[in-house]
């Protein structure tokens, strides 16, 4: 089938031609109404994804009465369900391609053929089960709104357009897929957000040639500019509050059709640590917790690995005391610092894991005691030290402080490799691994942005905006 085919007057070839496309298909609802050769009409239409109580008061109520009338005056000319009015109230559209057709049956929508009419009507009766907007999962706030995107599209859209209600707004639809065919809104503000951008973002979208979209994440490793780095280069979020804020300062945003979460275009470094309360609370609160995050944050990379490299290469740099501790408690451990730091790490990290997969109501407890149990029972094993048990969890602690947990994911696993380096070179390693991770940083882009700006290459007058919060008198939103 191309979609160039097109329906012909007689409508049993029409309903063969259907019958088969639809073949195998059981959701597929073929209804005929019993009527006299010249009126024949035929119901296409997806069991489930149609509201049958209002298409039947609305379609075939009507379309009953109309051929009782006919038939009653001795009219042999046909229904004219155009003419007569009949659809007024059901969001009626006609078309000759089959294809155009199809896809609207696939998408909830009510196909009426008719004898002697060479084009289907459809009658938009769309209604399926969806889920409630509810407070985000990941980014719960303790203060601001507590509404999130859910998996239906309009839904979504139509709370971004409750928090900027003007004509500026713009949302464009597009389709993505050759077999999901996937519904795409590309949001953004016309006159804020740059038109190169705009372009930008659209042309990548275009270009994208795929089977399936089935949530935004497809998207995101299409259209971002470095495939192979670790590092996220769209925001992802599921608060519309979010999604509005970003507009304002000239961003856009991606929705996808059956996926909760919004991508942002583009994205910096420093947008992975802010949170969303970042913007309804004091602006003096938000720059030391801003700031706290980010020391939390070198924390989380470096810790294990500054630990491993002192103490095996340059105990002379720890203090005396500090250091008669950490060998007395290291009397009798069987692995090197640097295995015993893997170990630790890896046993952490599946705890977390397994905290995640498991059932709410018991993934917290089985990660919080799993840990403590874990390693207080190794500790007197002898397997592992005291301190490293200390270390690793003030690591873990310190990831939790990164708000998007997209961005924590990455450092989650360079922290192996700077072990690994520590473990062979000391600080000298540690050095390196850093310096690499921030040239590789310094070299990313987003949407032909500078993934690190404003602080490589230096933007003086954006630097203060982007680590801390400035009051919102003096800022342009």
């Amino acid at each position: 089938m191309t979609s160039s085919d097109r329906f012909t007057v007689d409508i049993r070839t029409n309903e063969s031609l259907l019958r088969k496309i639809f073949a195998h298909c059981s959701d597929i609802v073929f209804r005929s109404l019993p009527s006299p050769e010249h009126m024949q009409l035929l119901l296409v239409y997806a069991d489930g994804l149609v509201d049958t109580r209002e298409m039947e008061n609305t379609v075939l109520k009507p379309i009953v009465d109309l051929m009782e009338t006919s038939e009653s005056d001795g009219n042999r000319q046909g229904l004219d369900l155009e003419g007569m009015g009949v659809l007024a109230a059901a969001n009626l559209t006609t078309s000759d391609e089959i294809q155009k057709n199809v896809d609207g049956v696939l998408r909830g929508q009510v196909l009426l053929m008719v004898e002697g009419a060479s084009k289907g009507f459809l009658a938009d009766f769309s209604k399926f089960p969806q889920r409630g907007i509810e407070e985000p999962v990941i980014e719960a706030s303790i203060r601001g709104p507590r509404e999130g995107f859910t998996e239906a599209l309009r839904t979504n859209t139509s709370l971004i357009r409750r928090k900027l209600c003007t004509p500026r707004l713009k949302l464009e639809s597009m389709k993505i897929g050759s077999l999901s065919n996937t519904d795409i809104v590309l949001a953004y503000l016309e006159g804020t957000a740059p038109d190169a951008l705009v372009d930008e973002v659209r042309g990548r979208l275009r270009r994208i040639e795929t089977e399936s979209i089935l949530d935004a994440s497809y998207i995101e490793e299409f259209i971002q500019d470095h495939k192979t780095s670790p590092f996220p280069q769209l925001q992802n979020t599921e608060r519309p509050d979010t999604v509005a804020s970003s507009l304002l300062e000239g961003k856009v945003a991606i929705l996808v059709n059956g996926s909760p979460n919004a991508l942002i275009a583009p994205m910096t470094f420093w947008n992975g640590f802010q949170a969303a309360e970042d913007h309804y609370e004091k602006y003096l609160y938000v720059c030391g917790v801003r700031i706290i995050r980010l020391l939390l944050f070198l924390m989380s990379l470096i810790l294990p690995s500054f630990y491993v490299a002192l103490t095996t290469f340059h105990p002379q740099m720890i203090p005396v005391a500090l250091m008669m501790s950490i060998s007395a408690a290291r009397e009798g451990i069987p692995f090197p610092t640097v295995v015993e730091t893997f170990l630790m790490e890896i046993m952490f990290e599946g705890l977390r894991e397994a905290g995640l997969r498991l059932p709410k109501a018991i993934g917290s407890a089985v990660s919080i005691v799993g840990a403590i149990v874990i390693g207080e029972a190794a500790v007197q094993a002898g397997f592992i030290s005291a301190p490293i048990v200390i270390i690793v969890a003030s690591t873990g602690i310190a990831s939790f402080s990164i708000p998007r947990y997209s961005m924590s994911l990455p450092f989650r696993l360079l922290r192996f490799p700077l072990l690994a380096l520590a473990g062979t070179f000391g600080l000298f390693g540690v050095a390196a691994g850093a310096i690499a991770i921030l040239t590789h940083l310094c070299n990313l882009e987003s949407f032909k942005k500078p993934y690190f700006t404003p602080v490589a290459p230096l933007q003086l007058q954006h630097l203060k905006a982007a680590l801390i919060r400035p009051p919102r008198g003096r800022r342009g939103i």
